[in-house]
């Protein structure tokens, strides 16, 4: 683990004037740079208290600002060390200027994520539970919270926990066994032992195949509307928002450009992009427009094409249709409020196309089936268990690892199976140990560990 013998420095709040602003110091020289900037060698503040106390600026003695100020002595803070927290007016240039000011008193600037790192480093959080932090910072719905609350407060470690005492049991059975190399493993020994690989290969899979639905809360699912002009893209877009954000009118093509937003689906965050109509453009504008609509298109996770019900399948129909060949898409078939609206636009055989999720009929005027569309597009997305609440993996590196432990108890168990060595096998065993240690920062490496922090934000 990186040693850490350096004083840091970095403002924990996001960037931009607010009313207040906050400036962390951690490491050895906390306390020391505090009296300074409060010109005070004999201040010695009470721990955990906040103190209203006037900052100088160390070269000019010019008053910065009056703050509260706060200290938490190691190894009862966040990173372990003594820190220094300043809870100032939040202007950017004032912040600036306190951090200059305890930059020219020695300490130097946190990289990102570096006070989280020394808070696994030192024992504060294991590794989970930092990533669980930046995870909290990024939710973008409250189903992605509460994920990350559940991982911050160590679910995942508690969960691992029991697989780690159980291979560790294993290991040590059989690497006892070597010491009596002329025997072989009791058949009760090797039954137990695979019994036992098995049921943690079982309950790694089950907590593996939960990353589906955890990468849908953290990543979110790009949706992108498309079809020919005026058929209601924007007004289903709309809807889906749930406020007027894209301009509505009867004149085609109106819209001549990407519109995208954020939006909460069932806990999903889901980011909706409104799109140029597809169609023969008739003029440069709208050429542009119909480039980034395909741009736009391929870029997706998901598609949905509008249709007008109220009109026979155009040749701009089909030909938006042809574009979607191939692609995760789904029908919404438009203006079922209109007296001329038809159920048979729908038809399969109508549309002479295949491999769409499903059709969904609507009217982006009354809202009549909008709800369908919304489960019509998390449904691709979704396992059996749908939106099942539980611990989730919601992490890629934390799935590659998981993944990789399974591979390696399988491969132990085929040995085991055929009665190889114990050396073999045990070689697996290790491997899976490790993977383990690795999700929790215990085995991680320093190159590993830099380039997860890297990710954190600065003051983090």
């Amino acid at each position: 683990m990186i040693a850490q013998t350096d004083t840091i420095v970095a403002v924990s709040t996001p960037p931009g004037r607010s009313g207040i602003g906050v400036i962390r110091l951690s490491g050895p020289g906390s306390l020391s740079i505090l009296r300074q900037l409060v010109a005070s060698d004999s201040f010695d503040p009470q721990p955990n208290l906040l103190t209203l106390r006037t900052l100088i600026d160390p070269v000019t003695s010019e008053r910065l600002d009056q703050a509260l100020v706060c200290y938490f002595k190691a190894p009862h803070s966040f990173t372990g060390e003594d820190v220094v927290e300043l809870h100032c007016h939040g202007s950017p240039i004032l912040l600036r200027a306190i951090v200059d000011a305890a930059l020219r008193l020695d300490a130097r600037m946190a990289d990102p994520g570096e006070f989280s790192l020394r808070a696994v480093a030192n024992g504060r959080l294991n590794l989970t539970e930092a990533e669980a932090i930046r995870d909290l910072i990024d939710a973008h719905t409250d189903a992605a919270l509460r994920q990350a609350t559940r991982q911050m407060k160590g679910e995942i470690s508690d969960r691992l926990q029991p697989v780690k005492d159980q291979l560790l049991q294993i290991i040590v059975r059989l690497e006892s066994s070597l010491e009596f190399v002329e025997d072989d493993l009791p058949n009760v020994v090797h039954d137990n032992v695979f019994a036992s690989l098995t049921s943690l290969q079982s309950d790694l899979e089950k907590l593996a195949k939960t990353f589906s639905r955890g990468k849908l809360l953290r990543d979110g699912i790009r949706v992108t509307l498309i079809g020919r002009p005026n058929v209601g893209k924007s007004s289903v877009f709309n809807r889906l928002l749930g406020r007027g954000r894209a301009i509505v009118t009867d004149i085609p093509g109106t819209t001549r450009d990407t519109i995208s937003e954020s939006i909460g689906l069932d806990g999903v965050p889901l980011v909706l992009t409104d799109t140029a109509g597809l169609r023969t453009a008739g003029d440069q504008i709208e050429s542009i427009g119909v480039d980034r609509t395909k741009r736009e298109a391929a870029d997706s996770d998901l598609l949905i094409v509008v249709i007008d019900g109220s009109e026979p399948l155009s040749d701009e129909d089909h030909s938006v249709l042809s574009e979607v060949a191939g692609r995760r898409h789904i029908i919404a078939v438009n203006k079922r409020d209109l007296p001329t609206f038809s159920e048979t636009r729908i038809d399969h055989d109508s549309l002479s196309f295949q491999n769409f999720d499903s059709v969904v009929s609507i009217s982006a005027v009354t809202e009549a089936g909008l709800q369908d569309l919304r489960s019509a597009i998390l449904k691709p997305f979704m396992n059996r268990n749908g939106a099942a609440e539980g611990l989730l993996i919601t992490n890629a590196r934390h799935y590659d690892l998981l993944r990789r432990t399974i591979d390696a108890i399988i491969s132990s168990a085929d040995l085991l199976k055929t009665r190889a060595s114990e050396e073999l096998i045990l070689v697996g065993l290790h491997d899976a140990l490790r993977y383990l240690g690795e999700i929790t920062g215990e085995t991680t490496s320093d190159e590993i560990l830099g380039r997860i922090f890297s990710t954190f934000c600065i003051g983090k």
